[in-house]
Order: structure tokens, then sequence, then C-alpha cells
């Protein structure tokens, strides 16, 4: 890839994330450049490689390229630089390292939009500076400590080994299942130690929070705590659900009306069946990505293509009768084209 054009696919990741966070960091850009996956950046936060690199497309210095390029870009939007730390979520809270022979301030830096507040970019730099959790690990497949030889249900990293509870003086806590935020949130903030738990999801490719560990005593008085409460709670809930719902109706008619924008022959009913079909929440469709929500044309076009796939085309009986994905894709192709050419027609 010529550097201009890797410059303009840099640009690009990083106005995505600019649009929808008001900031930029050197990990948006590698995973918007599709050179990383979250669930690689999910291993590399764990401590469980020595450097992010190890796991990119790319090697190392490309990525030094690439912070470079996002720093020539940041500069000319007039974004500041904020040096943040990276620090694992281990119990020994060391320094992350990006590559293994190349200074890592590049890689940190934080570029921040002047619209923010100073209070919000006091905010911002106070929550990326926080050590993150320890993350304790629930594996799929049998394992054995680095210290005793012996195995159990929840693993700890350290020094890019496992070790069980035991033996990483974790053993006493106990476990929190997800689901009831404000207990998870309380007993938290009580427990002196405590892990988020997460198992690797093999279908979504991605580490699943599973609950916390906490201690014993802190559960309890958790529990207390949102006993006494329940009421209020139950009640901003409720307001939040309303919130959560306009939000969504407001976004969904904004995809709807880029949609209308960029293919002005689709019609009407079709046009606001894509919008909400991609843009529902929590259903994890191209809809809710970072770049459909920051209404990149590219997202929308996706959006529209696969309405197309599932409605115009015979994709997923090809399916059904056993032809693989990327086959069956690609024989389909043609007529998705021509079907965007029609919708793209003005009527």
């Amino acid at each position: 890839m010529s550097k201009p054009n890797l410059a303009r696919r840099v640009a690009d990741a990083a106005e995505i994330a600019l649009t929808t966070r008001k900031y930029v960091t050197f990990i948006d850009v590698v995973t918007g450049l599709r050179w990383l996956h979250s669930r690689h950046v999910d291993t590399w936060r764990q401590g469980r490689v020595a450097t992010l690199a190890e796991l990119a497309d790319v090697d190392e210095e490309r990525l030094l390229t690439t912070a470079a390029l996002l720093r020539e870009w940041a500069l000319a939007k007039g974004l500041k630089p904020v040096d943040t730390p990276y620090v694992a979520g281990t119990r020994d809270r060391r320094e992350l390292r990006f590559t293994s022979c190349h200074p890592q301030d590049p890689f940190r830096v934080h570029w921040i939009s002047p619209d923010l507040s100073e209070a919000r970019v006091r905010r911002l730099v106070e929550t990326q500076s926080k050590a993150p959790d320890l993350v304790a690990v629930s594996p799929l497949e049998p394992w054995t400590c680095a210290d005793c030889g012996d195995t159990g249900p929840y693993l700890i990293m350290e020094d890019a080994q496992p070790h069980c509870l035991s033996c990483a003086d974790m053993d006493h806590l106990v476990f929190l299942p997800a689901g009831n935020a404000a207990l998870s949130r309380r007993a938290k903030q009580e427990s002196g130690l405590s892990a988020v738990v997460v198992q690797f999801n093999r279908r979504r490719k991605v580490y699943q929070r599973l609950g916390l560990l906490v201690e014993q005593a802190a559960l309890e008085a958790a529990e207390e705590r949102c006993l006494a409460d329940e009421e209020v709670r139950l009640r901003r809930r409720e307001r939040d659900r309303v919130r959560r719902a306009e939000q969504d109706v407001e976004f969904q008619a904004r995809m709807a009306a880029e949609i209308a924008r960029l293919f002005p022959g689709c019609p009407a009913e079709r046009t606001r069946e894509i919008a909400e079909h991609a843009g529902q929440r929590g259903s994890g469709r191209v809809g809710r990505s970072a770049a459909a929500k920051a209404l990149d044309e590219n997202a929308i076009t996706l959006a529209v293509i696969a309405s197309i796939r599932h409605l115009d085309t015979d994709y997923d009986n090809l399916l059904m009768s056993g032809v693989p994905r990327l086959e069956a894709r690609e024989m389909i192709r043609d007529r998705i084209e021509r079907k965007l050419e029609d919708f793209r027609r003005r009527p």
C-alpha cells in the first residue's frame, strides 16, 4: 500500500472515531483499518502477549508509520495531544507495550477535540489513566497452573503464564454472575480486591464478561444497599428505557434519511425497514457500528447490501442448500450490483 493511500485510510478511520467520541487513539485507527480485531486488543490488555504488534496483520514498521500519519492528521485538525499510560489487567499492573523495539510514546497519545470542555478532558484523562480491572479467564480448554501444576475454574495471567486463584492469592473471592448492574457495581466498590471474569466466545471471537470475583463481605454489603433503594432504581430504569428508545428512533430516522440521500431510488418503506433493522439496539449489525453511527457512506452502503442480499437474491436458499458462504456471495455479486444501481437512480 502506498503511503498516500495509507494516509487516506488512516484519516478515514480517525474521522469516524473523532465523530463518535470526540477523541482518537492509535487503537481506534488500527482496528478501523482491520489490522487488529477487538479480541486481539482484549488479549493484549489482559497481558497475555508481550506486545500488541504480535497480534497485528502488519509489521512493526507499518504500525510506527501509521502512528506518525495519525499525528500529522491530528495536528492538521487542531487536536490536542494527551499522553495516556496503558496498563495491563494483571496483578503486577505492568505497562503495556505496543511494539518491541520502538519508543512507546507515539502509540500512547490520545488526540482530543478542542470542542471538549476542560472538565470533560480532565475526566477522560482520569478514566484512561486508571489501571484496568484485574481479569480472570474462564478457560474453554483444560489447563494447568504454572506454579502448582493444579487447575481450577478460573486462571489469572502473570508473566504471560496462567496461575490458579490459590497461587494468585485470590481463592477467597466468590463469583457474582453478570446481570444486575447495580449489585455488580456496588460489590466492586465494597471489595478491596476484585477481578472481572471473562470467557472467549468462539462464534463471535470476542471475550465476553461473565461476572465478577469479589469478597464475600463486599457482596453481602452490596446486597443490603440494593434492597434499600430498589424502588428508586426501578423508576430510574424505566426513565432510562424510554430515553434509549427515543434515541434509537432518532438515530434510525437519521440513518433512513442518509439511505434516501445515497439511494434515492430505494422505496421509502424499504428505506425505513433497512434503517430499523440495521440500527436495532444490541443487534450487533453493521448499523450499530461506530462507522454507521457517524453515518459513514461505506457503512450505510453495507446495510443496504445486506438487505438486498437477503430480500432480492436467492442467497439464503444457496446457504440452505450447502453452498459455502463466500462462494454464495460471489454467485450473487452481479445481482447485488445491479440492484444497487437501480437504487442509486433518482426516480
